[in-house]
Protein backbone atom coordinates (compact mmCIF):
# COMPACT_ATOMS: atom_id res chain seq x y z
CA UNK A 1 0.00 0.00 0.00
CA UNK A 2 2.17 2.63 1.00
CA UNK A 3 4.65 2.81 -2.29
CA UNK A 4 1.27 2.97 -4.45
CA UNK A 5 -0.20 5.94 -2.30
CA UNK A 6 3.31 7.45 -1.86
CA UNK A 7 3.41 7.90 -5.52
CA UNK A 8 0.14 9.16 -5.86
CA UNK A 9 -0.08 11.91 -3.36
CA UNK A 10 3.48 12.72 -4.50
CA UNK A 11 1.87 13.48 -8.20
CA UNK A 12 -1.11 15.60 -6.51
CA UNK A 13 2.08 17.23 -5.06
CA UNK A 14 3.98 17.90 -7.86
CA UNK A 15 0.94 19.06 -9.75
CA UNK A 16 0.40 21.89 -7.25
CA UNK A 17 3.69 23.19 -6.52
CA UNK A 18 5.49 23.42 -9.68
CA UNK A 19 3.03 26.22 -10.18
CA UNK A 20 5.84 28.84 -7.99
CA UNK A 21 8.47 27.48 -10.52
CA UNK A 22 6.07 28.33 -13.50
CA UNK A 23 6.11 32.14 -11.97
CA UNK A 24 9.36 32.08 -11.43
CA UNK A 25 10.56 30.60 -14.86
CA UNK A 26 8.63 33.27 -17.31
CA UNK A 27 5.14 32.69 -16.50
CA UNK A 28 4.92 36.25 -15.05
CA UNK A 29 5.79 37.86 -17.55
CA UNK A 30 4.42 35.89 -20.83
CA UNK A 31 1.06 36.21 -19.28
CA UNK A 32 1.45 39.52 -17.97
CA UNK A 33 0.61 38.95 -14.42
CA UNK A 34 0.34 41.55 -12.06
CA UNK A 35 1.94 41.52 -8.52
CA UNK A 36 -1.40 41.25 -6.93
CA UNK A 37 -2.80 38.91 -9.45
CA UNK A 38 0.76 36.28 -8.75
CA UNK A 39 -0.48 36.67 -5.41
CA UNK A 40 -4.38 35.47 -6.00
CA UNK A 41 -3.45 32.86 -8.58
CA UNK A 42 -0.93 30.77 -6.13
CA UNK A 43 -3.86 31.24 -3.68
CA UNK A 44 -6.63 30.18 -5.57
CA UNK A 45 -5.90 26.58 -5.74
CA UNK A 46 -6.67 26.52 -2.05
CA UNK A 47 -10.00 28.04 -2.26
CA UNK A 48 -10.95 25.46 -4.83
CA UNK A 49 -9.50 22.81 -2.15
CA UNK A 50 -11.30 23.99 0.74
CA UNK A 51 -15.17 23.82 -1.04
CA UNK A 52 -14.71 20.26 -1.80
CA UNK A 53 -12.97 18.80 1.69
CA UNK A 54 -16.25 17.20 3.38
CA UNK A 55 -18.39 16.34 0.63
CA UNK A 56 -15.28 14.64 -0.72
CA UNK A 57 -14.03 12.84 1.77
CA UNK A 58 -17.82 11.38 2.38
CA UNK A 59 -17.84 10.14 -0.80
CA UNK A 60 -14.03 8.78 -0.02
CA UNK A 61 -15.63 6.62 3.39
CA UNK A 62 -17.81 4.86 0.18
CA UNK A 63 -14.83 4.48 -2.15
CA UNK A 64 -11.72 6.39 -1.98
CA UNK A 65 -10.27 3.78 -4.27
CA UNK A 66 -12.76 5.01 -7.05
CA UNK A 67 -12.45 8.68 -5.87
CA UNK A 68 -9.05 9.42 -6.40
CA UNK A 69 -8.80 6.93 -9.62
CA UNK A 70 -10.86 10.13 -11.13
CA UNK A 71 -9.03 12.69 -9.47
CA UNK A 72 -6.16 11.50 -10.93
CA UNK A 73 -7.42 11.91 -14.63
CA UNK A 74 -9.09 14.84 -13.70
CA UNK A 75 -5.66 16.64 -11.91
CA UNK A 76 -3.29 15.82 -14.24
CA UNK A 77 -5.22 17.26 -17.10
CA UNK A 78 -6.53 20.71 -15.51
CA UNK A 79 -2.38 20.20 -14.58
CA UNK A 80 -1.24 20.10 -18.08
CA UNK A 81 -4.21 22.76 -19.14
CA UNK A 82 -1.68 25.11 -16.85
CA UNK A 83 0.98 25.04 -19.75
CA UNK A 84 -1.52 25.64 -22.56
CA UNK A 85 -3.33 28.93 -20.87
CA UNK A 86 -3.13 32.05 -23.07
CA UNK A 87 -4.44 34.49 -20.56
CA UNK A 88 -4.82 34.97 -17.03
CA UNK A 89 -8.11 34.92 -16.55
CA UNK A 90 -8.07 30.76 -18.06
CA UNK A 91 -5.23 30.39 -15.64
CA UNK A 92 -7.49 31.47 -12.65
CA UNK A 93 -10.08 29.09 -13.53
CA UNK A 94 -7.65 25.76 -14.13
CA UNK A 95 -6.17 26.48 -10.66
CA UNK A 96 -9.26 26.81 -8.81
CA UNK A 97 -10.50 23.92 -10.42
CA UNK A 98 -7.12 22.00 -9.87
CA UNK A 99 -7.83 22.78 -6.03
CA UNK A 100 -11.20 21.33 -6.32
CA UNK A 101 -10.48 17.81 -7.76
CA UNK A 102 -7.42 17.70 -5.54
CA UNK A 103 -9.71 18.68 -2.85
CA UNK A 104 -10.79 15.35 -1.29
CA UNK A 105 -7.33 13.72 -2.09
CA UNK A 106 -5.48 13.97 1.30
CA UNK A 107 -8.24 13.46 3.90
CA UNK A 108 -9.21 10.73 2.05
CA UNK A 109 -5.49 9.00 1.99
CA UNK A 110 -5.44 9.29 5.54
CA UNK A 111 -9.14 7.90 5.96
CA UNK A 112 -7.60 4.94 3.36
CA UNK A 113 -4.51 4.50 5.64
CA UNK A 114 -6.34 4.11 8.75
CA UNK A 115 -8.08 0.97 8.25
CA UNK A 116 -4.76 -0.39 7.04
CA UNK A 117 -2.64 0.64 9.77
CA UNK A 118 -2.42 -0.07 13.36
CA UNK A 119 -1.78 2.43 15.77
CA UNK A 120 1.73 1.73 16.84
CA UNK A 121 2.63 2.16 13.58
CA UNK A 122 0.04 5.19 12.42
CA UNK A 123 2.20 7.77 12.84
CA UNK A 124 4.87 6.53 10.42
CA UNK A 125 2.26 5.36 7.81
CA UNK A 126 0.79 8.73 7.66
CA UNK A 127 4.49 9.98 7.16
CA UNK A 128 5.55 7.71 5.09
CA UNK A 129 2.39 9.10 2.78
CA UNK A 130 3.33 12.71 3.02
CA UNK A 131 7.01 12.00 2.56
CA UNK A 132 5.56 12.48 -1.09
CA UNK A 133 5.92 16.29 -0.42
CA UNK A 134 9.48 16.85 0.20
CA UNK A 135 10.84 14.06 -1.88
CA UNK A 136 8.72 15.15 -4.48
CA UNK A 137 9.73 18.92 -4.23
CA UNK A 138 13.23 17.80 -4.32
CA UNK A 139 12.84 16.24 -7.65
CA UNK A 140 10.25 18.48 -8.90
CA UNK A 141 12.66 21.88 -7.82
CA UNK A 142 16.24 20.33 -9.70
CA UNK A 143 13.53 19.30 -12.52
CA UNK A 144 11.52 21.88 -13.04
CA UNK A 145 14.87 24.35 -13.39
CA UNK A 146 16.20 22.28 -16.05
CA UNK A 147 12.69 21.93 -18.18
CA UNK A 148 12.21 25.40 -17.90
CA UNK A 149 15.72 26.61 -18.58
CA UNK A 150 15.26 24.20 -21.79
CA UNK A 151 11.67 23.99 -22.64
CA UNK A 152 10.26 26.89 -21.49
CA UNK A 153 7.31 27.28 -18.42
CA UNK A 154 4.31 25.57 -20.72
CA UNK A 155 6.52 22.47 -21.63
CA UNK A 156 7.12 22.25 -18.41
CA UNK A 157 3.44 22.01 -16.74
CA UNK A 158 2.70 19.61 -19.54
CA UNK A 159 5.23 17.04 -18.71
CA UNK A 160 4.62 17.20 -15.24
CA UNK A 161 0.72 17.03 -15.78
CA UNK A 162 0.59 14.33 -18.18
CA UNK A 163 1.83 11.08 -15.53
CA UNK A 164 -0.91 10.90 -13.43
CA UNK A 165 -3.38 10.02 -15.51
CA UNK A 166 -1.18 7.38 -16.93
CA UNK A 167 -0.86 6.46 -12.93
CA UNK A 168 -4.85 6.55 -12.43
CA UNK A 169 -5.06 3.03 -13.77
CA UNK A 170 -2.07 1.61 -11.63
CA UNK A 171 -3.91 3.02 -8.63
CA UNK A 172 -7.14 1.39 -9.60
CA UNK A 173 -5.18 -1.87 -10.36
CA UNK A 174 -2.88 -2.67 -6.83
CA UNK A 175 -5.34 -0.75 -4.28
CA UNK A 176 -8.51 -1.87 -2.45
CA UNK A 177 -10.87 -0.15 0.12
CA UNK A 178 -10.46 -3.01 2.54
CA UNK A 179 -7.76 -5.23 3.66
CA UNK A 180 -10.51 -8.22 3.09
CA UNK A 181 -10.46 -7.43 -0.88
CA UNK A 182 -7.11 -7.51 -1.57
CA UNK A 183 -6.20 -10.55 -3.40
CA UNK A 184 -2.29 -10.16 -2.40
CA UNK A 185 -3.09 -10.17 1.50
CA UNK A 186 -3.32 -13.75 3.02
CA UNK A 187 -6.76 -13.73 4.72
CA UNK A 188 -5.21 -14.89 8.26
CA UNK A 189 -3.28 -11.90 8.01
CA UNK A 190 -6.24 -9.60 7.15
CA UNK A 191 -8.56 -10.82 9.68
CA UNK A 192 -6.09 -10.27 12.07
CA UNK A 193 -5.29 -6.44 11.05
CA UNK A 194 -9.55 -6.00 10.96
CA UNK A 195 -9.41 -7.70 14.68
CA UNK A 196 -6.72 -4.95 15.75
CA UNK A 197 -8.37 -1.89 14.63
CA UNK A 198 -11.51 -3.14 15.77
CA UNK A 199 -10.45 -3.47 19.32
CA UNK A 200 -8.54 -0.23 18.72
CA UNK A 201 -11.98 1.42 18.17
CA UNK A 202 -13.38 0.12 20.82
CA UNK A 203 -11.27 1.92 23.54
CA UNK A 204 -12.05 5.46 21.72
CA UNK A 205 -15.07 7.06 23.60
CA UNK A 206 -17.91 7.25 21.34
CA UNK A 207 -19.30 9.97 19.33
CA UNK A 208 -23.00 9.71 17.82
CA UNK A 209 -22.54 11.62 14.45
CA UNK A 210 -20.13 14.35 12.47
CA UNK A 211 -22.86 17.23 14.35
CA UNK A 212 -21.53 15.84 18.02
CA UNK A 213 -17.93 15.65 16.69
CA UNK A 214 -18.14 19.40 15.62
CA UNK A 215 -19.10 20.51 19.02
CA UNK A 216 -15.87 18.85 20.48
CA UNK A 217 -13.27 21.61 21.92
CA UNK A 218 -10.37 18.75 20.62
CA UNK A 219 -11.62 19.24 16.99
CA UNK A 220 -11.75 23.02 17.05
CA UNK A 221 -8.15 23.27 18.24
CA UNK A 222 -6.77 20.92 15.85
CA UNK A 223 -8.57 23.21 13.17
CA UNK A 224 -7.30 26.19 14.20
CA UNK A 225 -3.96 24.62 14.51
CA UNK A 226 -4.38 23.37 10.80
CA UNK A 227 -4.99 26.42 9.52
CA UNK A 228 -2.14 28.54 11.44
CA UNK A 229 -0.05 26.52 10.83
CA UNK A 230 -1.33 25.72 6.89
CA UNK A 231 -0.29 29.73 6.41
CA UNK A 232 2.83 29.20 6.96
CA UNK A 233 3.54 26.40 4.65
CA UNK A 234 2.31 26.87 1.28
CA UNK A 235 3.91 30.80 2.22
CA UNK A 236 6.90 28.64 2.33
CA UNK A 237 6.30 25.72 -0.52
CA UNK A 238 4.81 27.93 -3.18
CA UNK A 239 6.66 31.08 -2.86
CA UNK A 240 10.56 29.64 -2.18
CA UNK A 241 11.43 29.72 -5.79
CA UNK A 242 10.47 33.82 -6.16
CA UNK A 243 11.79 33.94 -2.62
CA UNK A 244 15.72 32.78 -4.06
CA UNK A 245 14.94 34.68 -7.52
CA UNK A 246 14.53 37.57 -5.79
CA UNK A 247 18.47 37.49 -4.54
CA UNK A 248 19.39 37.30 -8.34
CA UNK A 249 19.87 33.35 -8.42
CA UNK A 250 19.02 31.71 -11.97
CA UNK A 251 16.70 29.40 -12.38
CA UNK A 252 19.01 26.47 -12.37
CA UNK A 253 20.50 27.44 -8.75
CA UNK A 254 16.94 27.98 -7.77
CA UNK A 255 15.94 24.45 -8.38
CA UNK A 256 19.02 23.05 -6.52
CA UNK A 257 18.27 25.12 -3.80
CA UNK A 258 15.29 24.65 -3.07
CA UNK A 259 15.38 20.88 -2.91
CA UNK A 260 17.88 21.41 0.37
CA UNK A 261 15.20 22.27 2.72
CA UNK A 262 12.98 19.11 1.66
CA UNK A 263 15.91 16.55 2.05
CA UNK A 264 16.05 18.00 5.35
CA UNK A 265 12.54 17.59 6.37
CA UNK A 266 12.69 14.09 5.20
CA UNK A 267 14.92 13.20 8.12
CA UNK A 268 13.05 15.18 10.46
CA UNK A 269 9.98 13.67 9.76
CA UNK A 270 11.08 9.87 10.11
CA UNK A 271 12.57 10.93 13.29
CA UNK A 272 9.41 12.60 14.76
CA UNK A 273 7.10 9.54 13.34
CA UNK A 274 9.56 7.79 15.15
CA UNK A 275 9.68 9.25 18.52
CA UNK A 276 5.66 9.52 18.30
CA UNK A 277 5.13 5.72 17.03
CA UNK A 278 7.83 4.49 19.87
CA UNK A 279 7.02 6.67 22.76
CA UNK A 280 2.98 7.16 22.20
CA UNK A 281 3.55 10.69 22.39
CA UNK A 282 1.74 12.90 19.68
CA UNK A 283 1.81 16.31 20.85
CA UNK A 284 5.98 16.57 21.92
CA UNK A 285 6.25 15.52 18.17
CA UNK A 286 4.38 18.40 17.13
CA UNK A 287 4.43 21.53 19.20
CA UNK A 288 8.34 21.96 19.25
CA UNK A 289 8.65 21.73 15.86
CA UNK A 290 6.19 24.54 15.22
CA UNK A 291 8.16 26.79 17.55
CA UNK A 292 11.03 25.85 16.05
CA UNK A 293 9.80 26.94 12.80
CA UNK A 294 8.18 30.57 13.77
CA UNK A 295 12.07 31.04 15.99
CA UNK A 296 13.54 30.66 12.47
CA UNK A 297 11.20 32.70 10.38
CA UNK A 298 11.71 35.67 12.88
CA UNK A 299 15.39 35.45 12.38
CA UNK A 300 15.13 35.56 8.51
CA UNK A 301 12.89 38.91 9.50
CA UNK A 302 15.48 39.91 11.58
CA UNK A 303 18.56 38.92 9.16
CA UNK A 304 17.51 39.32 5.49
CA UNK A 305 18.23 40.91 3.07
CA UNK A 306 21.84 41.53 4.03
CA UNK A 307 23.31 37.94 4.70
CA UNK A 308 21.87 35.32 1.96
CA UNK A 309 23.65 32.23 3.40
CA UNK A 310 22.31 32.68 7.09
CA UNK A 311 18.51 33.59 5.74
CA UNK A 312 19.06 30.54 3.75
CA UNK A 313 20.22 28.57 6.40
CA UNK A 314 17.34 29.82 8.58
CA UNK A 315 14.93 28.77 5.72
CA UNK A 316 16.46 25.02 5.62
CA UNK A 317 15.77 25.04 9.63
CA UNK A 318 12.11 26.56 9.01
CA UNK A 319 11.58 23.85 6.35
CA UNK A 320 11.93 20.78 8.29
CA UNK A 321 9.97 22.21 11.19
CA UNK A 322 6.61 22.83 8.75
CA UNK A 323 7.24 19.20 8.00
CA UNK A 324 8.03 17.41 11.03
CA UNK A 325 5.35 17.17 12.63
CA UNK A 326 2.63 15.59 9.88
CA UNK A 327 2.02 12.49 10.68
CA UNK A 328 1.81 12.24 14.37
CA UNK A 329 -0.91 15.20 14.12
CA UNK A 330 -2.98 13.27 11.80
CA UNK A 331 -1.96 10.13 13.37
CA UNK A 332 -3.66 12.32 16.71
CA UNK A 333 -7.00 12.64 15.01
CA UNK A 334 -7.44 9.18 13.80
CA UNK A 335 -6.85 8.26 17.60
CA UNK A 336 -8.88 10.90 19.45
CA UNK A 337 -12.19 9.98 17.10
CA UNK A 338 -13.92 7.05 16.48
CA UNK A 339 -14.35 5.85 12.83
CA UNK A 340 -17.62 7.18 12.06
CA UNK A 341 -16.75 10.37 12.36
CA UNK A 342 -13.11 10.14 12.03
CA UNK A 343 -13.34 11.28 7.92
CA UNK A 344 -15.59 14.29 8.75
CA UNK A 345 -13.18 15.56 11.20
CA UNK A 346 -10.54 15.02 8.88
CA UNK A 347 -12.21 16.74 6.16
CA UNK A 348 -13.05 19.89 8.32
CA UNK A 349 -9.85 20.05 9.91
CA UNK A 350 -8.03 19.78 6.54
CA UNK A 351 -10.47 22.26 4.90
CA UNK A 352 -9.47 24.80 8.14
CA UNK A 353 -5.96 24.08 6.48
CA UNK A 354 -7.08 25.03 3.03
CA UNK A 355 -8.27 28.29 4.40
CA UNK A 356 -5.20 29.08 5.76
CA UNK A 357 -3.26 27.88 2.95
CA UNK A 358 -4.85 30.14 0.73
CA UNK A 359 -4.90 33.32 3.48
CA UNK A 360 -1.02 32.55 3.88
CA UNK A 361 -0.39 31.85 0.00
CA UNK A 362 -1.57 35.60 -1.14
CA UNK A 363 -0.76 37.19 1.92
CA UNK A 364 3.04 35.70 1.91
CA UNK A 365 3.27 36.97 -2.07
CA UNK A 366 1.35 40.46 -1.37
CA UNK A 367 4.14 41.07 1.33
CA UNK A 368 6.91 40.51 -0.84
CA UNK A 369 6.80 44.67 -0.94
CA UNK A 370 8.00 46.49 -4.06
CA UNK A 371 11.83 45.72 -3.32
CA UNK A 372 10.06 41.64 -3.83
CA UNK A 373 12.51 41.01 -0.25
CA UNK A 374 10.22 39.30 1.79
CA UNK A 375 11.00 40.44 4.70
CA UNK A 376 6.83 41.53 5.91
CA UNK A 377 6.17 37.98 4.59
CA UNK A 378 8.89 36.00 7.42
CA UNK A 379 7.29 38.39 10.38
CA UNK A 380 4.26 37.27 9.43
CA UNK A 381 4.79 33.37 8.63
CA UNK A 382 6.46 33.68 12.46
CA UNK A 383 3.11 35.27 14.19
CA UNK A 384 0.93 32.46 12.13
CA UNK A 385 3.00 30.06 13.10
CA UNK A 386 3.10 30.96 17.12
CA UNK A 387 -0.92 30.00 17.85
CA UNK A 388 -0.14 27.16 16.38
CA UNK A 389 2.68 25.39 18.29
CA UNK A 390 0.72 27.31 21.61
CA UNK A 391 -2.16 25.68 20.84
CA UNK A 392 -0.66 22.57 20.06
CA UNK A 393 0.62 22.31 23.90
CA UNK A 394 -3.02 22.46 25.09
CA UNK A 395 -4.12 19.14 23.32
CA UNK A 396 -4.27 15.92 25.43
CA UNK A 397 -3.04 13.08 23.80
CA UNK A 398 -5.00 9.31 24.57
CA UNK A 399 -3.29 7.21 26.64
CA UNK A 400 -1.18 4.34 25.45
CA UNK A 401 -3.22 0.68 26.28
Amino acid sequence: MIPIVFITYSLAYLDRANFGFGLAGGMQKDLAITRDQSSLLSALFFLGYFFFQIPGVYAAIRSARQLIFWSLILWGALAAATGIVTNVHWLMLVRFMLGVVEGAVFPSMLVLLSRWFVRSERSRANSLLIFGNPITIIWMSIASGYLIHSFGWRTMFIIEGVPAIAWAFCWLYFVEDQPAKAIWMPQHESAALRAAIRDEQQAIPPVRNFFAACRSPAVWALCLIYAFWSLAVYGFVLWLPSILRATGVDIIRIGWLSAIPYFLAIIAMMTASWFSDSSGNRKLAIWPFLLLGALSFYFCWLYSPGDFWLTFTLLCLAGLSLYAPYGPFFALITETLPANVAGGAIALINSFGALGAFIGTYFVGDLSGPGNHFRNAYIFMSISLLPASLLAMTLRPRPRR
